[in-house]
């Protein structure tokens, strides 16, 4: 919008600057011209209002991105909090289960309350397939409190869930998963990427996203503005074409 103004206005001044070096011929002339250079007066008034008008909306826009180009950083930066307290959590068991003198009985608390943090972890944190996680885990607690497995082979088990948590925080992709959404279980294709962005793409056609809502935790929720569900519609299929690179325009789950 700004450009074509700016375009317009560049005609505008040719016209006038046509009309200033026209032959001027009778007093008639002289006052179609004048009415003429009235007219392209108004013209390029009315063309400068927008101008400014468009200026300043363009600043605006500028301005929110900025705004959530700085949320998006802060949340970045915690999400890199979290996988280097969970590294922290795999070398801590690591050097532990290396000591020759720590038995399988002192190995046994430690790893189910590792395991403990890792799930109310899983519980609180990004929405992707929440349910199948935490079943990995309490499993693994059941297999090490019935002594159904080795501690020494649990922590090699732990580690691999662990790895498997850290992945999810690189990893773009599209994947089906039951939802929660205005009270309502259904199943919906979610577009993942990394553990800071979930949008989906239910079957009747609706679209929306993850939303981290202060003191409430993730809700699932729809978007009402067509250009955010283009947006997304966009988002999907261009990682169904395995186009993982680009730049996107979507809507913000942290703009709250």
């Amino acid at each position: 919008m700004l450009e074509t103004l700016l375009k317009i206005f560049s005609v505008v001044t040719l016209s006038i600057t046509v009309l200033l070096f026209a032959p001027i011929g009778t007093a008639s002339d002289l006052e179609n011209l004048a009415q003429s250079l009235a007219k392209i007066r108004g013209e390029v008034e009315a063309l400068q209002e927008q101008l400014d008008i468009e200026k300043d909306k363009h600043g605006s826009q500028i301005s929110a991105l900025s705004s959530q180009l700085a949320d998006l950083s802060v949340e970045e930066r915690r999400q890199n909090v979290s996988i280097e307290k969970l590294q922290h959590s795999i070398k801590k068991i690591t050097e532990n289960s290396q000591k020759a003198e720590l038995s399988g009985k002192k190995l046994k608390p430690i790893l189910l309350k590792t395991l403990a943090i890792y799930k109310r972890h899983v519980q609180k944190g990004f929405p992707f397939k929440v349910a199948d996680r935490v079943k990995a885990i309490s499993d693994l607690e059941n297999n090490i409190a019935n002594d159904l497995v080795d501690p020494n082979r649990a922590v090699n088990q732990l580690w691999s869930l662990f790895e498997d948590e850290i992945r999810l925080s690189k990893e773009n992709g599209i994947y089906q998963q039951t939802i929660t959404l205005d009270e309502e279980k259904i199943l919906v294709e979610i577009a993942k990427l990394g553990t800071v962005f979930l949008y989906f793409q239910t079957k009747d056609n609706r679209t929306g996203m993850a939303k981290k809502i202060p003191g409430s935790g993730w809700k699932f929720v729809t978007v009402d503005s067509a250009k955010d569900n283009e947006r997304i519609a966009k988002l999907f299929d261009s990682l169904k074409k395995q186009i993982r690179q680009g730049y996107f325009e979507l809507p913000n789950p942290w703009n709250i």
